[in-house]
């Protein structure tokens, strides 16, 4: 961990993705104030599943996976979390423990801002309650989305489906490709996915085999979208 020296939520890349998007400048100056700003390495853990929450995180740069231990040792990754993005605010308005743990993926630089600021600010401008509903409830929507996919669709249609999501949020076009700039290991796509790690490899095969994908490194390429719908059983 790394801390950063003030990152000014005014002059922030990704405040009109945030929380705090519709703020005022003394308001936003405010908020800059009653921060702390880090910058974590791949690999850290921003918060452990099981621990109080004690404010929120808002991601300014990065990649988040927030996921889950079951019961059987096993991680489920829940979503990964982008510049934007709010963390542990579940958690701190049910007044609960983190019911996951958030672990940097890809070097990310991120505030923390204290509960005790973040219910002040909701009473002064709710803007920032209708923008943190909003984000709730898109990511309940997600969530009952992948649970039904889970249910109703096989390993294939599931791994297609994830391939579109993430173009989605991550793609950008490289020549008659698209590239996904977020890089996931064998293990988390096949967490994602909910399956054994060797079916996912037979699956990326069989897609790279019908020039649906192909890969470089852990960077995957994009090049037909339309069968990808088409496993994937959606429409264009």
């Amino acid at each position: 961990m790394k801390p950063q020296k003030l990152l000014k939520c005014e002059t922030c890349e990704s405040r009109g993705k945030g929380i705090f998007c519709e703020l005022e400048s003394l308001a936003l100056s405010k908020t800059s104030t009653n921060k702390v700003t880090n910058t974590y390495k791949k690999g850290h853990t921003i918060f452990f599943q099981g621990n109080p929450p004690f404010g929120l995180y808002c991601v300014n740069s990065g990649k988040i996976k927030i996921s889950k231990i079951g019961n059987d040792g096993k991680e489920s990754i829940l979503r990964i979390a982008a510049p934007g993005d709010i963390l542990g605010h579940r958690s701190l308005f049910s007044n609960e423990n983190y019911s996951a743990t958030a672990t940097v993926i890809e070097e990310a630089t991120i505030c923390f801002i204290d509960k005790k600021f973040i219910f002040q600010a909701i009473k002064d401008e709710p803007s920032v309650a209708l923008n943190i509903i909003q984000k709730l409830s898109h990511e309940m929507g997600t969530a009952e989305a992948r649970g039904a996919s889970m249910s109703q669709k096989n390993v294939r249609e599931r791994l297609a489906e994830l391939l579109l999501v993430l173009k989605k949020s991550y793609g950008s076009q490289d020549g008659k490709r698209t590239r996904l700039d977020i890089k996931l290991s064998r293990e988390e796509i096949a967490s994602m996915v909910g399956t054994a790690n060797e079916t996912i490899i037979r699956f990326i095969s069989e897609f790279k085999d019908l020039g649906i994908i192909e890969q470089e490194g852990k960077t995957i390429y994009i090049l037909d979208e339309e069968k990808l719908m088409e496993f994937a059983n959606l429409s264009l």
